[in-house]
């Protein structure tokens, strides 16, 4: 019965290809409306369904103190005692957030060597962020005058190296995190204070900078952030896509997630994230991403996080499996210093994850869910499948005791052969009812963060 199962779902999945090649063809002559019924129309571009892994940067003014970045925002703007106390012991009365600009000096920056360390990691593609909600632009925006990395700080277009090396050195795609909204900006705050009956804000800031960031960098992922407070409407989110889609110079390939509103939020846009950390942990419908941080606890760079609030190899393997079997893809989080450094403790995690998908890669790139996403007997084992839906991966989260492995959800021909990535020899297995028993060879490297066996469906 499974395996008839598997059957009908690839003949039904053949079709749905079909349908999804036409579509793509009509979306080149497509033109969005204005409107979430037009704009949710579009077809998301194949490159980023294949991709699956993507490295998120979180780097800006907010790096400099470096004490737990993602309370200090959330601090500041709330006036935390705890804070308070912080700055009073360590930096002078009257001191603002503005001033923090000077010590964000970008000395050790090296986009060619970011850019290695990215590739290394097997990602597919960068996020990097070009304003945060201090509203502190990576780049010499006409529309963040003497708040921007050219003006303050480093005195370099950040984003322009960092797009250069990545396309020149890599075969990444490059994208883009934006802050809609603006802490200390005082034309947000009068709108927000008019309870959003006027926009000047997004008139004259957001609007317009959005239109330069896209025209100047051509990021081909636009990851907005900072909308919960305000409507769509207020942002003029639909009308921005429509341009973005039908006449930008990225038209054909850009990718945008889902937080351009306050009621937008794992509703519209290409892919959801839904919220910071989502991992359902069971296939959705939509493409989704799980945006995650390696810290534990924090975006940015923290000087006094420990060793144990780190992530290790195993735990992010097993993030990226979870999430590419329920048809997701992985935005892991590195924090930078203040000074342009990926610490080694970023860098390590980086490289061991990409060690583990050069030999592994196969069962998570261009792969698509498969009719189960966990296995029924053994929940350490999660299943992808091959495009073409011949080949059936089960990632092993978890060595199995005795060396022998049960499987409840898949029915094997007769003439199937099973392999386990990286051991030369075939497997023995029996298929007994609905179970499938596979031994697996004692002499196999156990201190993997996870193991994949390939089946023959």
């Amino acid at each position: 019965m499974i395996r008839e199962c598997a059957q009908i779902y690839l003949v039904f999945f053949a079709f749905s290809s079909c349908l999804i090649n036409a579509k793509l063809v009509h979306n080149k002559a497509q033109q969005f409306e204005p409107n979430w019924e037009s704009l949710d129309s579009r077809t998301l571009p194949s490159w980023y369904d294949e991709a699956k892994f993507g490295i998120f940067i979180h780097w800006g003014v907010f790096s400099v103190p470096s004490i737990g970045s993602e309370w200090f925002w959330k601090s500041w703007k709330d006036g935390n005692p705890v804070l308070k106390e912080f700055m009073r012991q360590n930096y002078p009365p009257n001191f603002t957030y503005q001033d923090f600009a000077q010590d964000f000096t970008a000395e050790f920056f090296n986009a060619k060597k970011w850019s290695e360390i990215f590739e290394a990691s097997g990602a597919k593609y960068v996020v990097l962020t070009s304003k945060h909600h201090e509203g502190y632009t990576m780049w010499p925006s006409k529309y963040s005058f003497s708040w921007n990395s050219v003006d303050v700080g480093p005195h370099r277009d950040i984003i322009g190296e960092l797009s250069r090396a990545i396309r020149t050195k890599t075969n990444l795609r490059f994208g883009l995190y934006h802050s809609l909204y603006e802490w200390f900006n005082p034309l947000y705050l009068e709108d927000k204070n008019n309870n959003y009956t006027t926009d000047k804000f997004v008139t004259n800031k957001v609007i317009p900078e959005l239109n330069e960031l896209v025209e100047l960098y051509k990021p081909e992922i636009i990851w907005s952030d900072g909308e919960w407070e305000a409507p769509d409407t207020y942002w003029k989110s639909k009308e921005f896509l429509s341009w973005l889609f039908n006449s930008s110079p990225v038209k054909e390939t850009v990718v945008v997630n889902d937080r351009w509103g306050s009621k937008a939020l794992c509703r519209h846009g290409d892919f959801y994230t839904c919220q910071d950390r989502y991992n359902p942990g069971k296939l959705q419908a939509h493409k989704w991403e799980n945006a995650m941080t390696i810290d534990k606890v924090s975006w940015g760079f923290r000087r006094n996080a420990n060793l144990n609030d780190y992530f290790s190899l195993k735990d992010l393997v097993k993030e990226l499996v979870i999430t590419v079997s329920c048809n997701g893809n992985l935005l892991m989080n590195v924090g930078p210093t203040k000074d342009g450094i990926i610490t080694p403790i970023y860098e390590e995690r980086l490289r061991e994850m990409g060690a583990w998908l050069a030999k592994n890669g196969e069962a998570i790139y261009k792969t698509k869910p498969w009719i189960f996403q966990n296995d029924t007997l053994s929940g350490d084992v999660w299943y992808t499948q091959s495009k073409d839906g011949q080949k059936l991966y089960a990632i092993l989260l978890s060595w199995p005791k005795n060396n022998a492995i049960e499987l409840g959800s898949v029915n094997l021909p007769d003439t199937s052969k099973i392999n386990l990535i990286g051991y030369p020899h075939a497997l023995d297995w029996e298929q007994h009812s609905s179970e499938l028993w596979i031994n697996l060879p004692a002499t196999a490297q156990k201190s993997e963060p996870a193991w994949v066996l390939v089946l023959n469906l």
